[in-house]
Formats: structure tokens, sequence, C-alpha cells
């Protein structure tokens, strides 16, 4: 009988169009383990229209209201988002960035040529204060990547002390004399970018000596141990890179390794930001999903040199990267973000939060204007794209108890290959409420999920969902809401199950109390 009522399941699903997926809701292994806000980072470099354009207008703007030249939406859209930590300025720009270029008096700061992205000229009138004043009105912790290619060790311990040293020195002197008494108090440090390509082309033996070096003065000048110093870590999947810094830097001059691992198809050619096929489809979402291996392969190692957790992985550059839209500069990386780029947003998240014991920081890849962005503007218009909304309906994790969640996926499939449909990290927030991500990344098939919650007293469940009816759909500036949350109503409960019903392409969080 029991044979027979689970071929008629089988069969109502197939005919239905429905995928039939199990999961169970554990207790937390570790009650004290968290997912950290901080792999809700985002990034700016200065590249195309992220800094000017984007975030920055111009304290003389009229048309565009603004403080102190920084658009007042951008900032309201961020704080909505509760951004914590924004990493500036590059990227590969940062180890061209010489920081004395961009304080003082605006009239006199010098022009750069910006070589890395579209060969424009630059005048310097967003620098360190506009930055980090910035952050103060985001509410989010600056993370500054610090030149290691083209500056001195003296350059960036200047640096540091400029931004972080509130006693009597040159440059505390020198930041007063600039308008701004008190330090920022500056945590995160990035120690170059890229080391192994823009960054310098190093081999990892050279970049961990050099390393060593420039952390060494990237102190704290108070001896409290706070800042957080990160190494330019691996390219993707190159795991002797992580093996070498690892192995060569002393755990007393680390915090943080980094990752970069963008979902492309091919470096030669990426496709399309819009009209993308089938194929183009789940070789992207083949790349995104690649995550999982790269954070289980190079954990292990780090697991090898420090099984205490000491250093975290920061993975500062991810999101996809397709072909800029036509008629665009190819070096301002413009692309058009649609419902596959909120498919990318909701499964590496869900593989950040589920890696929370190591994985401590993230940054997508960018926040206006540039590659995955969840912003883009075009003069005073500001739209909102379908990763920003992944990214707002997920920072109910933030800082909150993780859950462990155990998911058995039906098969996304394209020919011969298939990938996990259906994706999924949980957490318990300080109100006690527990919340549930999923993400299906089937483009044609709904798929139902039945949760074992292990007898958990929840009484209601309520949820949200972006979605929308076609996988290439995306918010433009003529229709900018085409693309929202709503209210989710296909998950309901009943004694001890979860049982919920994800449409295709769909990305939903529940809320259970």
């Amino acid at each position: 009988m029991k044979k027979k009522l689970l071929s008629l399941m089988v069969l109502f699903c197939s005919l239905t169009g429905y995928a039939q997926n199990t999961g169970k809701l554990n207790a937390p292994s570790d009650p004290n383990l968290k997912i950290s806000r901080h792999i809700y980072g985002h990034f700016a470099e200065h590249l195309g229209r992220s800094i000017y354009g984007g975030f920055y207008v111009g304290e003389d703007n009229t048309k565009i209201p603004n403080t102190n030249g920084v658009r007042n939406d951008v900032v309201e859209a961020l704080k909505t988002l509760k951004v914590p930590n924004l990493r500036w300025p590059g990227g590969c720009f940062a180890d061209t960035y010489h920081w004395k270029d961009g304080i003082g008096p605006k009239d006199q700061r010098p022009t750069i040529v910006n070589s890395w992205w579209g060969g424009v000229t630059e005048n310097n009138s967003f620098g360190t204060h506009d930055f980090l004043n910035m952050c103060e009105l985001l509410g989010a912790e600056p993370y500054l990547a610090g030149n290691m290619a083209t500056g001195l060790v003296q350059e960036l311990s200047d640096w540091v002390q400029y931004v972080n040293f509130a006693g009597d020195s040159p440059m505390s002197k020198l930041r007063r004399e600039n308008g701004r008494d008190k330090p920022w108090n500056v945590k995160f440090w990035g120690i170059g970018n890229e080391a192994w390509g823009c960054g310098g082309n190093m081999a990892p033996d050279y970049y961990a000596n050099e390393y060593r070096k420039y952390a060494t003065f990237v102190a704290d000048w108070d001896n409290s141990g706070g800042l957080f110093r990160i190494a330019s870590g691996a390219n993707s999947a190159d795991y002797n890179w992580t093996e070498v810094l690892m192995k060569n830097i002393p755990k007393n001059l680390i915090e943080g390794v980094a990752l970069h691992h963008y979902s492309v198809i091919d470096w030669n050619k990426k496709g399309p930001t819009r009209g993308f096929s089938e194929e183009q489809y789940f070789k992207t979402m083949k790349s995104a999903l690649f995550m999982e291996e790269l954070i289980n392969k190079h954990t292990a190692i780090m697991e090898k040199y420090d099984p205490q957790h000491k250093v975290a992985l920061v993975v500062d550059e991810w999101g996809g990267w397709y072909d800029v839209e036509p008629g665009t500069n190819p070096g301002f990386l413009y692309q058009q973000n649609t419902m596959r780029d909120a498919m990318i947003a909701g499964a590496t998240l869900n593989i950040f939060n589920n890696h929370c014991d190591r994985v401590k920081m993230a940054n997508l890849a960018q926040a206006i204007n540039v590659l995955q962005a969840v912003i883009l503007t075009e003069d005073e218009k500001m739209l909102l794209t379908p990763t920003y909304h992944v990214m707002e309906m997920y920072n109910v994790h933030q800082d909150a108890t993780f859950l462990p969640l155990e998911l058995k996926s039906a098969d996304f499939t394209f020919g011969n290959e298939k990938l996990p449909a259906v994706s999924g990290s949980a957490s318990r927030d300080q109100q006690g409420v527990t919340h549930i991500t999923l993400t299906n990344i089937d483009p044609k098939k709904s798929n139902q999920i039945s949760i074992d919650v292990q007898g958990s007293k929840f009484k209601s469940v309520s949820g949200r969902i972006l979605a929308s009816k076609s996988i290439q759909d995306y918010n433009s500036f003529d229709n900018p809401n085409k693309i929202k949350p709503a209210n989710f109503k296909g998950a309901k409960l009943r004694g001890n199950n979860l049982n919920v019903e994800l449409p295709p392409f769909s990305v939903v969080v529940l809320e259970l109390k």
C-alpha cells in the first residue's frame, strides 16, 4: 500500500510539473555560532559609474538631493538593506590609488587617469573623508583596500594612522587640518588586491613575504588588537595560493584570507545580460553553485593550519559577470540585473550562511552601476534591482544563530548535466523568531518541499517571495517596480512538517513563530 501511494505521489508530481524535495531543520550544534552580518557586505570601486554618478554626484548638484555630494536616495536604500560593510577604493584600482591624492581642499587635489577602468580622468573629489563620512551615513563599517603594488609600506602605515589615531602625530595632525578631529576607527584592512593578477602578478611565496612586511606596519595605535587584516586570497580554485598563505603567514599577522569567484560562463565569451539562452542560464548557475566546492576545499586547507578558526575566509568579490550592455563603455562593466541574478544571490547567500563557521565576511561586486549591482542610477533616476530585493529579504539572517538545514533537492537538468534545484539556510534571531530562506533555480518547474521541523512548537508561518513571469525579467527606469517582493502564502505547517511550494526561479523567506 505504501509503495502504491509513493508511486501515485511521484506520478502526480511528474504530471503537474512539481518536483519533490525533503528537508530537516536541526537544533543549533553550537548555540554561539552566528551568521555574521558582514557576509552581507558590498563593494564600491572607482570603476565606471560606481562612485561618480552612482554614490557621489558632487556637493554643487542641485538636481539630485544629496548630503555632502552623496545621493540621499542611495543612502536610504542602502540603510534599508542594512549594509554592514563597504569595500573601497578597489579592486584593481586600489593598487594604483595613493590616498593622499584624495584629501585636502578639493580644488587642490591632483587629477589621475583610471587606467584600469575606461581610461577616464578622475579629479579625486571623492576621497578618504568622503568615503568614511559616507559610511557613517550608511551605518556601515568601512573596509579599506590598501595599495601594496605601487605604494610603499610607509604610505599604508600612514593611512592607518591618519584614519585611526586619536592622539598627536603627523598624520592625526594632518587629519585635523583637513577638518576631522576624531578618528574613524577603521577595523577592516585589505593588504593588496588580487596579487596574483592586477595587484602585481606575484607568486604566492613572494606575496606571503610581502604581506608579512606590510601587515606588520598595519597596526592599531592603541594596542587594542582591533584591526582585521585581510590577505589577498586565491583566484577561484587556486588552492595552492591558500596553502602557501596559511602555511607561511604567522597567525598573529592575519585575521582573514580573501577569495574571489565570479559566476561567469567563459571569460572570453561571457554572454549577454539579457536575452540569454537556457544553456547560458544553466552554465551561469553551475558556476555560481561551484562556490560550495570552493569553500569546502579552501576551508579544508585553512583547517589544517588553523583548527582554532582564528582566520576567516573573506569572499570579498562575488557575483555574476556578463558582457556589458550594448552601447556602453566596455571598461565600465555596466550590466542589467535580471531574475537570473536573483537566483545567483539567493543560492550564494545560502552557501555562505551554511559555512558561517569559516566564512565571516563577503562583498557582492558591486553596489551601484557595476556588475551584479543592487542599485542602478541614470541622472536623477534610481532603481532597485532583483539582487537588491534578495539581499534585503535575506538580511533577517544577520548576526542570527545558525540553524543547520538539511535539504535533499530535486535536480535542475540541462542535457546530460544536473544541478540541485533548491538551496536553503536557516537561523534564529535574538527575538526567538526562526527564518528559513529558500531558492529554487529551476526556470520551469515548481518545487514542493517538506521540512521536518523536529517537533518545534511553531504556531504560525508567514513569508515573502521574489518571483516574476520570465527569468529574463528586470527592473528598468521605465518600469522600476516590475520585480519586487510580495507576500507568500505557499507555506503550511502541519504538525512537525513545514510544507512549501516554490514556484520556478523564485526566492522565498519564511518567518516561523
